[in-house]
């Protein structure tokens, strides 16, 4: 790592937001504030309404939802499928599972103890991202 990049990284905090692709002509993306109080921080709008480019935060914590604009991104159900699997720590998995639910979304898997000391349960939002939702509890 070459020295000025060092230096910035030093005073600035690094982290993921992740970016899902959501097929074009949606405009109500409102299941992640219902799901998860997600608070929307912009968004950018098509002529028509539909949502462009939004940037959510779920306390604190910034993710961007973006409309399919090349041929190599794709929502997951253009392959009824996802690449990836978004994990969200809350001190409540049963709550925020039901809240989800509650809000559109489908339960994959229903919130169970591992023995690898998670409680997790998993979700699949109206978009078709997965969502994991855990805590640890050893």
């Amino acid at each position: 790592m070459n020295k000025k990049l060092k230096n910035k990284l030093k005073n600035n905090k690094l982290f993921f937001a992740p970016q899902l692709l959501i097929n074009n002509n949606i405009k109500d993306i409102s299941f992640y504030a219902k799901a998860f109080g997600a608070t929307e921080n912009l968004c950018f709008y098509n002529d028509d309404g539909s949502v462009h480019v939004a940037e959510l935060s779920i306390q604190g914590i910034i993710f961007h939802l973006h409309e399919v604009t090349k041929p190599y991104f794709f929502s997951p159900d253009k392959h009824n499928g996802t690449t990836c699997i978004i994990g969200l720590f809350v001190p409540d998995v049963q709550v925020v599972m039901n809240n989800a639910i509650k809000a559109g979304a489908r339960e994959i898997s229903p919130v169970k103890d591992y023995e690898y000391g998670y409680r997790q349960g998993e979700i699949e939002d109206p978009f078709g991202h997965h969502w994991l939702i855990q805590m640890k509890i050893s």
